[in-house]
């Protein structure tokens, strides 16, 4: 069965961009670049919040056009581009680039997808990942924390009404400082998400 992954890159102090939607304090080098694009190929589709798939859309379809483009961007416009993604969005109409549009998150749904054959789900925008955590959709998290203190902006987490526990499957430190934080949810122990 695939899992449902969180992947979101964060600030130390939480922040998963600064004020004004700012991600400039990302530090998204050549090595993370080449990582995220493994890891991601790898994924049999992207689950996007409408705002997080308008970032990504705003970009990524033509970023591989420009001749200057460093080889890991280029490569992941076509990755990008080719991935099945679903966006959840309520006010948007429609969506190009292999895109389905879904207007809600329901548990029978998520789970019906889960049981599709391919590869996990990479699941990206901090309200959307809130969403599935209250109905305990995911499965498993990947936060690559920058180091760097953004001081205000929009959290990563959201407050929740349960306990999530987790259990520490593998941390890396990348050169330029980033680390990855990969955590699975643990199984259900009554107080486990949205119980």
């Amino acid at each position: 069965m695939r899992k449902i992954i969180v992947m979101m890159q964060v600030s130390l102090d939480g922040y998963m961009e600064g004020p004004g939607r700012d991600l400039g304090w990302h530090r998204v080098d050549e090595e993370l670049h080449r990582h995220f694009n493994d890891e991601l190929r790898a994924m049999g589709g992207f689950l996007d919040g409408r705002v997080t798939y308008e970032l990504m859309a705003g970009y990524w379809p033509t970023a591989d056009r420009d001749s200057s483009a460093p080889a890991p961007i280029a490569e992941f416009a076509g990755i990008w581009r080719d991935m099945p993604k679903i966006v959840y969005s309520r006010t948007l109409a429609k969506a190009g680039w292999n895109t389905e549009v879904v207007r809600d998150v329901v548990a029978e749904d998520v789970a019906r997808l889960k049981e599709q054959p391919g590869g996990d789900l990479a699941l990206g925008g901090a309200d959307l990942a809130a969403a599935f955590r209250r109905l305990g959709l995911i499965d498993e998290y990947r936060i690559y924390v920058h180091p760097v203190l953004v001081g205000r902006g929009k959290p990563l987490f959201q407050e929740a009404e349960a306990l999530t526990p987790l259990r520490l499957l593998e941390s890396r430190a990348f050169g330029n400082g980033v680390v990855l934080l990969r955590y699975a949810v643990e199984p259900d122990t009554g107080r486990a998400e949205g119980r």
